[in-house]
């Protein structure tokens, strides 16, 4: 596909809708870390709760500045059914009629056949469901801030906030605890002194 801008990113997106055979999407960004419950959680609304269903959303914890740090819920712009927060729509039926995506990334949506977006559809077909997972967006994406600025919309995401802790006996995604490639950083650095100051 070559470099992705904002227009592009959709049109990848709608590509891939369009070579999904399933019933269900589950939409996993490459800036994600999920725990496995959360994962069978969504998996299992699907297959018990998939025919009365058209999307299940969850929310994450964003993270800011290191792994150990949150950022809180009311700072989530979000609102979808009388509730405002970080909200994700992670699973889609494409039974959907019509289902596509418009709008380039960052105001990105999927619409029906109507060009009605998919949260204001009848609230009865929509689940929030408990199942978290972490998302790395607000994170520095490259190995220095001029290179992360080549990124799309990178200059609008990296935030400088310190968050809200983890609790000590906070339990982090299994792959964390997992062996990784020399190549791939420890994801257990703390927040850099420059950043905190």
């Amino acid at each position: 596909m070559g470099e992705v801008d904002p227009q592009k990113f959709t049109k990848v997106r709608q590509k891939m809708l369009d070579a999904t055979t399933s019933d269900w999407l589950i939409l996993i960004d490459g800036d994600e870390v999920w725990w496995e419950d959360s994962i069978k959680a969504v998996i299992s609304t699907v297959r018990t709760e998939g025919e009365t269903l058209e999307t299940i959303i969850t929310v994450p914890y964003n993270i800011v500045g290191d792994i150990y740090h949150y950022q809180e819920e009311a700072a989530g712009r979000y609102e979808i059914d009388g509730r405002r927060g970080h909200f994700s729509f992670r699973a889609i039926n494409r039974k959907i009629p019509g289902l596509h995506l418009k709008k380039p990334h960052g105001t990105q949506g999927f619409f029906d056949r109507n060009g009605i977006l998919i949260q204001e559809r009848q609230k009865k077909f929509r689940k929030f469901l408990d199942a978290p997972f972490m998302h790395f967006t607000y994170m520095a994406r490259s190995s220095s801030r001029e290179k992360d600025l080549k990124v799309p919309k990178r200059g609008i995401k990296l935030k400088y906030e310190l968050g809200i802790p983890f609790p000590l006996d906070f339990y982090y995604p299994e792959v964390f605890f997992r062996s990784r490639p020399a190549i791939v950083p420890s994801p257990w650095r703390k927040i850099r002194k420059d950043y905190f100051l």
